[in-house]
């Protein structure tokens, strides 16, 4: 039915409220069976059909089936045309209310219809795409169809300084939770990137053989070790111990810096963990099978540097990359309470060789003993001294 009294308050003229009146009862017997099923359960909050009759200045005249109209404003409809005649899903707000209109809202319907398109083609897993609408509490609101939720902690791998740089942005993003009485859902671009990476990153892996030779860029230090990019978003780790052969790394930036460019051997590739495990010492023979037993005997009297001194004992630099231990007992006849009492970092000493351990890849060193043949017996080079020490040229590792 058409409203006359509604149509005439809007201020129509009579040519214009003839052509509404005419549009309108034109197809009067095919809105009445379009309308029939729907208006005998009518109640707010549901999701109806309606006609376009007219506008009303910046409103939509709608006819749904009742005594009375139904206004919804223009920009309801967004980009949408507006036509005389097309059939539109409204929601239905109320009957009637204190000025005897119906209420109803489109963009309401349009979000009921999208609510129900997504939650019936998508689930809890799958990938969507939306536009980044703006912050609220907590994160942002993201448009897919319907406005969703993105907790600022899922918006990347590393939480953004502010999330507020999404804006705008069209983005992917995993659903976490579809809650259908609430209508809520959390999606999750995080997880997205997370999963993305990790499958990037497998193909990668099974690339990569242990024995392989790679170059790489050090991105990271740690205490254990120094992390080594090798492929983009492939990290090896070079462990403290893979580092020398010869000598006592304690921390990695003692011998590599961030940004350094390094060559070494893949030893074991994880695939389960995606884990890459590095050396660079394997790049070269381990110089304690024979190099350094047959070069550094017990009983040699050598010189070297005083490396680092801790409370146990003092790190003898014999050449490059090769130290011996000088324990807190060997340093002299007397007891000594601090290494620093007897000898200074960077200090040149001459040691007496004690042992050289090759398993354990140590060499035990001596200060007193290498002094009990007095002041004017230094070290000999590719001999024996006087008192049958032996020396020994340098190597080369």
């Amino acid at each position: 039915m058409v409203d006359e009294t509604l149509i005439a308050s809007l201020g129509f003229d009579e040519a214009e409220a003839d052509a509404l009146l005419k549009g309108a009862m034109g197809e009067e017997e095919g809105m009445e069976s379009l309308l029939s099923d729907q208006l005998q359960d009518l109640k707010p909050g549901k999701l109806i059909k309606g006609k376009i009759i007219g506008m009303a200045g910046d409103d939509v005249v709608i006819e749904v089936g009742l005594k009375s109209e139904g206004l919804v404003n223009k920009e309801e409809f967004g980009d949408e045309e507006v036509r005389v005649g097309d059939v539109v899903d409204v929601l239905l707000e109320t009957l009637e209310d204190e000025s005897g209109l119906i209420q109803l809202s489109k963009r309401k319907a349009d979000r009921q219809i999208a609510w129900h398109r997504i939650t019936d083609s998508t689930n809890e897993g799958d990938v969507v795409e939306g536009t980044v609408m703006r912050k609220i509490k907590g994160g942002l609101l993201v448009d897919i169809g319907v406005p969703v939720f993105l907790p600022a902690s899922q918006v990347d791998v590393r939480r953004p300084g502010d999330v507020g740089e999404f804006i705008g942005r069209k983005i992917r993003a995993q659903i976490l939770k579809i809650d259908v009485e609430r209508r809520n859902i959390v999606i999750s671009r995080r997880k997205l990137v997370e999963d993305e990476r990790s499958a990037a990153k497998k193909r990668l892996l099974e690339k990569i053989n242990e024995g392989d030779i790679v170059k790489g860029v050090v991105k990271n230090i740690a205490n254990h070790g120094a992390f080594v990019e090798i492929l983009p978003g492939i990290d090896g780790l070079l462990h403290v111990s893979d580092m020398s052969w010869t000598k006592n790394v304690t921390h990695p930036n003692e011998l590599y810096k961030m940004g350094d460019e390094i060559r070494a051997v893949v030893l074991e590739v994880d695939q389960e963990k995606q884990r890459i495990s590095l050396g660079v010492k394997q790049l070269s023979e381990d110089p304690w099978l024979h190099l350094i037993p047959e070069h550094y005997k017990p009983g040699m009297v050598v010189r070297g540097m005083v490396t680092k001194v801790t409370n146990f004992g003092v790190f003898v630099e014999l050449e490059d990359d090769l130290e011996g231990l000088l324990h807190i007992s060997e340093l002299a006849d007397h007891k000594v309470d601090n290494p620093l009492d007897v000898v200074k970092p960077n200090e040149e000493v001459d040691v007496k060789i004690l042992r050289v351990d090759s398993s354990d890849h140590k060499i035990g060193l001596s200060l007193k003993r290498a002094q009990w043949g007095g002041p004017n017996h230094g070290p000999t080079r590719g001999g024996v001294d006087a008192h049958g020490a032996m020396g020994t040229d340098k190597i080369s590792f």
